[in-house]
Parts: C-alpha cells; structure tokens; sequence
C-alpha cells in the first residue's frame, strides 16, 4: 500500500511539472491529445467559469464536477481535498468571495507549489494551500468547515473510511461533503491491484455500496447521489465496469 501512495505522488508530480494529464480519470469521449479545457468541459465545468480563473490550474484530471452541485455561498469555507494545480479551490474562492476562504490539501508537492503560484499570479487573497494525507490528519481544525468537495481522490487513497472520518471531524455540524468518485461492479483483492492502474482511480475503485457504506460507518446522513455517468462510455475496464458519480451527505 506505501507503494500506491508513491506511485500516486510521482504520477501526479509529472503531471503537475508537464501540464500533461492524458485525460487521467476521465469518463466519456476524453482520450489523449484532447485540451485540459476540453477534458473538464466534458464532465460538467462551465466554460465561462473556467475563463475566470489561472489557466495553469486547469489539468484536466478528474471524474466529475463537484463544485456544480455543491451550491457555494458568500462567506462560507470550503476545503478541497486533492486540490491539484487549485481549479476547484479558484472557482470556489470567487464563489464565496472575498468573505469566504477556501483551503486545498494536496500531498504532492509539486502539485502544491504549482497551486500556490497560480494563486500568486492570480492575485487570490482567500486561498490556500496546504499538505496533507487525506486518510491519516488533515491539516484543518475540526468543525471549522462549511463545506468539503473532491474531485476523484478518496479513490486514491487505501482506506476509504478513514479519510471520511477524517472530512466528518472536520465539517460543522450541519456542514455537507459533496464529492465526484468513480465506483466499481466488482472490487479487485489486494493481490489482484496494479499500482498504474491505481494511480487512475480504477484499481481502488469500490463498488457502488460499499462506497456509500463508508460514508455511513464515518457518520454521515442523508447520503444521496446527485449525478452518475458511465466511465468509457460504458466499456469495460478490465474485465470491470466503471461508474462516476456525484455524491452529497451532511454532518
């Protein structure tokens, strides 16, 4: 499992210093060759949107667009977990606006020092960036957060579970999580994981109920998926099919 989690931070170090996703954990028509702007397009992101914000954090990687349905408010604080280049971390921050904050953990540092310049270039004054492993301690205050989104990355991690307790120790009380993830109609042993393809969110995918199960046993209530879009077109990936979805439930 400790091999995962380096596999994870090379891969997505080089995407950070190449700007080159190859579409990773896209659903749809994406394939390589296509645009960062094309590749988020295609699962929700508006593109006028997208034009207001630092270019350089759009990498195209990602399942589905969170942020669409996560109905942000002025003055709230919004944490993004597996924040990447910061795409969703700017289209929150002008959300919320200049009352509202917005933190984004990341644990590859290229990924980091590539947010905190676009945040710089971008003059954001309500951001930031910090490091963190989403499954052990977030690097938050707990019931300090309004609301927490992510965009294909507790997929990432080993233990499911404990990142969702640690979104639940974080949020306020009332507070939501409403999170894009890819889920599985066959889960795979660890015998059977490839660290590549983990690496693209499928080899730790779950399967639909044993996603929301984790939500559950981390104490969320009213669960519900708000979007779901079949991976590859519906295409087997192998030998499994993959689905992405959006999912809310509140603290």
């Amino acid at each position: 499992m400790s091999e995962i989690k380096e596999k994870i931070k090379e891969r997505y170090g080089k995407i950070a210093l190449t700007g080159n996703s190859d579409c990773c954990c896209m659903p749809g028509e994406c394939a390589p060759g296509d645009s960062p702007i094309d590749a988020v397009k295609l699962i929700g992101y508006d593109k006028e949107e997208l034009e207001s914000i630092p270019q350089e954090s759009i990498l195209g990687v990602g399942c589905g667009a969170p942020i669409k349905f996560a109905e942000l408010q002025e003055g709230e604080t919004v944490l993004d977990l597996g924040s990447g280049a910061g795409i969703d971390v700017f289209l929150s921050a002008n959300k919320v606006s200049k009352s509202g904050r917005v933190i984004g953990i990341d644990m590859t540092d290229e990924m980091l020092d590539k947010a905190r310049k676009n945040a710089s270039d971008g003059n954001y004054t309500n951001v930031e960036f910090r490091k963190g492993d989403i499954e052990k301690n977030i690097p938050v205050d707990s019931s300090t957060v309004d609301v927490i989104i992510s965009n294909c990355v507790i997929n990432l991690t080993v233990d499911k579970t404990s990142a969702f307790k640690e979104v639940y120790r974080i949020l306020k009380k009332g507070g939501r999580m409403v999170i894009s993830d890819l889920v599985t109609d066959m889960e795979l042993g660890h015998d059977q994981v490839n660290p590549e393809q983990w690496c693209s969110c499928i080899d730790g995918a779950l399967t639909q109920e044993h996603y929301i199960e984790c939500i559950k046993k981390a104490g969320f209530d009213n669960v519900s998926i708000l979007n779901q879009q079949a991976y590859m077109e519906g295409e087997k990936v192998n030998g499994r099919k993959i689905t992405s979805l959006v999912i809310r439930a509140t603290k």
